[in-house]
């Protein structure tokens, strides 16, 4: 075969692929009635990052404060910081002391930043939130700007920060869905999601020399609650009591989130046990679906396919859609096991994981394939000259 003729085919085939590769093909989860239990908070919601679903809540988009769940983003900005080498390793001053929680850090005592970000999420230390803040960013103003522009790019849009713990200021808000994806978010990040699991943490002070502190998690539900795997809590007398927290369960990830809660432990237990019930992780049928794709140059004008196992996909309430990767058309020949694309499976717009689509059979090349692919290069070439004298 010419090899300027199979080049220019080819080249028209990534301009056909570019336009209608991919196909879309819809479906509707099952949602069983659950009853979502009663809560005594003034704002809650229940959330599902596996498929983007807040399965329940109530003044959820509210602004409100948020006491020292504000750490949660405190804690990853530091430890990105710890991550990238930008600030491995913190000494106190006794300009960064706050009111209430604190980890009691003496001026000039030393600590890793990773360390002292344990320590400020097991007893919401702000001392520890406020050394945090100045250590990365020279100020708590400019560590709440790089705050805000976080929260800008997880498109919370509806949050604010002005302080690293939390402490009640003006202009200090958020919503319980705000907080949910903020957790969303942390969670993703592996050291985040260690550090907070812990029932407590051992500092090993660099200055002193010697010196060990161990302290322990104030977040009763991974002892209470099959699956939590984290959280954090606050208390302002503005924000009363505030609570976010993580639970696994069979694949399946929830994140409870509640705002002025004098019963928080106990709702969100309830929450959890709701919201595992609900749902189910399940594999999205085909319902007999058969998909062919052409072939150029082929004894057979197109192959059929095969498709890899589905993931398992968490079902709920959230629509489910499926997406196909595949090109118009593929050359012969084709071997039985060829990947030619792949299927996306989305639930509620979140990709839930993906299968391979292969060839199920053998297509050997036609011969007389020639002439076809001097036709496609002579078109080729007259659109290339439209395109010259349009210019």
């Amino acid at each position: 075969m010419n090899k300027r003729v199979y080049e220019a085919a080819k080249a028209l085939s990534v301009i056909i692929a570019a336009v209608c590769a991919v196909r879309v093909c819809f479906i509707t989860a099952d949602s069983d009635e659950i009853t979502p239990p009663r809560t005594s908070a003034y704002s809650y919601c229940l959330y599902c990052p596996n498929n983007g679903e807040f399965i329940c809540g109530e003044n959820d988009e509210q602004q409100l404060p948020m006491a020292s769940t504000t750490k949660i983003m405190t804690a990853l900005l530091g430890i990105e910081a710890y991550q990238s080498g930008q600030v491995t390793q913190v000494t106190m001053s006794s300009q960064w002391y706050a009111e209430g929680s604190s980890m009691y850090l003496a001026d000039g005592e030393t600590v890793s930043m990773d360390d002292l970000v344990g320590g400020m999420l097991m007893v919401s230390g702000n001392d520890a939130a406020n050394a945090i803040a100045c250590s990365v960013a020279g100020s708590i103003e400019d560590f709440a700007d790089l705050m805000n522009s976080r929260a800008d790019e997880l498109e919370l849009n509806d949050t604010h920060f002005v302080t690293p713990s939390g402490l009640d200021a003006e202009g200090h808000f958020t919503t319980a869905r705000d907080l949910a994806r903020l957790m969303a978010a942390c969670m993703e990040n592996e050291e985040f999601a260690r550090i907070d699991s812990q029932g407590s943490v051992t500092v090993d002070f660099i200055i002193p020399e010697g010196k060990t502190q161990t302290y322990y998690n104030e977040n009763k539900l991974l002892k209470t609650v099959e699956g939590c795997v984290s959280g954090k809590t606050g208390y302002t007398d503005k924000a009363g009591r505030t609570l976010v927290s993580c639970a696994e369960r069979g694949g399946i990830r929830l994140i409870a989130v509640t705002l002025n809660d004098p019963d928080d432990w106990n709702d969100h237990a309830a929450l959890y046990e709701y919201g595992f019930g609900k749902l189910k992780m399940t594999s999205p049928m085909r319902n007999g679906e058969t998909l062919k794709v052409d072939v150029v140059g082929g004894q057979k004008a197109s192959v059929d396919v095969e498709f890899g196992d589905p993931p398992q996909i968490v079902a709920g309430s959230a629509e489910q859609t499926r997406e196909y990767d595949l090109p118009p058309f593929v050359y012969a020949p084709v071997k039985k096991g060829d990947r030619l694309g792949e299927v996306r499976y989305y639930t509620g717009g979140v990709c839930a994981g993906s299968s391979e689509i292969t060839a199920a059979e053998d297509i050997n090349a036609d011969s007389c394939t020639t002439s076809f692919l001097e036709n496609i290069l002579s078109w080729l070439r007259a659109i290339s000259k439209f395109c010259r004298e349009k210019n």
